[in-house]
């Protein structure tokens, strides 16, 4: 049998995973409760395939996933670290998983005392006195961190104020946010050394600027050394200065936003505080202001009243309701597990072994891979394939040529201001090991880049799925099942 079969290829006429109980002759039946325009008149064309089938075929498919769990994630600006499993535990305690949406406060002062403790943690980390645990996602939180900035002109009757200020290094989320709120964006150059142009911020800068969006350290993992005259620039214009918190593994417990001059930032529970991605799933982007764009902050707020906690919509500056519910509850809880097991102390202990790993990396491969800025990187490290690019490799092929050797690739031709970009980060919860045995792999495909670049133009070769034409894929995708119907019982022998 043909392993790679889809649930449609195995399929057979009759076969079931699961046995529905006789209907209830004394009950109404489901005919009876929809209207007729809502009866299906042909089957669902769904498979039919023997429970064993699907588990098997599950099973199966994953083995063939790449995670966390299973192979190095050095996905640059992404910092995908371990998970840990007490996390999962506390996350899965049935006060927590079994709570249900509709809940009364009263019935829920143990989520929302977490709830609290988490923000007011997040305040402390940040330097940044309010926060807000709405945002379902990073980019979900720059948006309403937009929409704040959005509001507070309004209020303040500076509608002229429509331009937000963007580095050439964004993460593409930012404009992409900027957008949806309503703002222009107006873009800022690099300079030689990685970091913001003062001179490109200040003919920039006029009245009709609302904001500024920073990463810090930027997305070439370098610290944008003077943020307190970028601050100082943009406060003086009459601007805000918005931290995309998608680094902060690099600077947590060394340095607060807050404390050089950030007015609004978001975090990436998934990144920072290694609760799971999800792949689809809720992931959290609360977000932290100062006490101007405290009244701004979306709804519900978590506030004490007569000993108890509730949520309070009651505040008519907010920008309202971001979502519904706290369907990301779970990912609150892990955030908080991983804070409260770490203290103080070694939060800055994982932003410093961050920052090790990532310059042992960048010490490592400098040699055989072209280092685009000269400077000492944070925790994560850039750098291309400008010298692959004499036997015609590519960032592309590198990362093909990754898989083969059990390596999720790095992300590649970001940021966008380096050429053939191969952006690394190890993030602190790798041991030596693993960084040892990822750089011999890189070094490897150095070598093989020149003496068998032919290899790495077909790779991967001992994947399941081979080189895709990736060109032809977006032109003429395949969105249904290439597969003819299945094949009959006498078909199948």
């Amino acid at each position: 049998m043909n392993e790679q079969q889809t649930l449609f290829e195995l399929s057979r006429p009759g076969r079931s995973g699961t046995e529905a109980p006789e209907p209830d002759s004394s009950l109404p039946s489901l005919a009876d409760c929809l209207t007729e325009e809502n009866l299906r008149r042909e089957p669902s064309g769904l498979p039919e395939v023997a429970e064993s089938s699907i588990v098997r075929h599950y099973t199966r498919l994953s083995g063939l996933n790449m995670s966390i769990d299973t192979n190095f994630y050095p996905l640059g600006s992404c910092t995908m670290k371990y998970n840990p499993r007490i996390n999962e535990v506390a996350a899965s305690n049935p006060g927590f998983s079994h709570v249900h949406p509709l809940c009364e406060d009263r019935e829920l002062q143990g989520y929302l005392e977490l709830f609290s403790r988490l923000e007011e943690m997040l305040a402390e980390i940040s330097g940044l006195p309010h926060v807000s645990l709405q945002p379902a996602a990073g980019a979900h939180g720059e948006l309403a961190s937009l929409m704040m900035i959005k509001a507070r002109c309004r209020e303040r009757g500076e509608l002229e104020r429509d331009v937000v200020l963007i580095p050439d290094s964004a993460h593409g989320t930012n404009p992409s946010s900027c957008t949806i709120a309503g703002f222009k964006t107006r873009n800022i150059n690099s300079g030689e050394d990685g970091t913001i142009d003062l001179d490109s911020l200040r003919e920039a800068l006029g009245p009709d600027v609302a904001a500024m969006m920073i990463t810090n350290p930027n997305t070439l993992g370098i610290f944008e050394s003077r943020i307190d005259e970028i601050s100082a620039l943009l406060h003086e214009a009459g601007a805000l200065l918005y931290m995309d918190g998608a680094n902060m593994n690099a600077i947590l417990g060394i340095t607060r936003p807050g404390d050089f001059g950030v007015d609004v930032m978001h975090f990436n529970l998934h990144k920072t505080m290694s609760t799971p991605h999800g792949g689809g799933g809720p992931g959290s982007g609360p977000i932290a202001v100062t006490d101007e764009l405290d009244p701004y902050l979306p709804v519900p707020r978590i506030v004490r009243s007569e000993g108890d906690l509730e949520l309070c919509s009651d505040r008519p500056l907010s920008i309202g309701k971001v979502r519904s519910f706290f369907g990301n509850s779970g990912i609150l809880v892990r955030a908080y597990a991983f804070i409260r097991a770490h203290g103080p102390g070694e939060l800055r202990g994982i932003s410093e072994h961050a920052v090790l790993n990532a310059n042992y990396i960048r010490r490592r491969l400098e040699q055989a891979y072209h280092l685009p800025y000269d400077t000492p990187c944070l925790h994560e490290v850039v750098f291309t394939a400008k010298k692959q690019k004499a036997t015609g490799i590519r960032a592309l092929d590198i990362a093909k040529r990754l898989i083969d050797l059990g390596y999720h690739p790095p992300t590649i031709y970001f940021p966008l201001v380096v050429h053939e970009a191969l952006m690394i980060e190890p993030t602190e919860t790798e041991t030596p090991e693993t960084l040892d045995r990822f750089c011999e792999a890189m070094l490897q495909i150095a070598r093989e880049a020149e003496e068998n670049p032919e290899l790495l133009k077909a790779a991967p070769v001992t994947q399941v799925v081979k080189r895709l034409d990736e060109v032809n894929a977006v032109k003429t995708p395949i969105l249904t099942c290439p597969c003819d119907e299945p094949p009959s019982e006498t078909e199948a022998g």
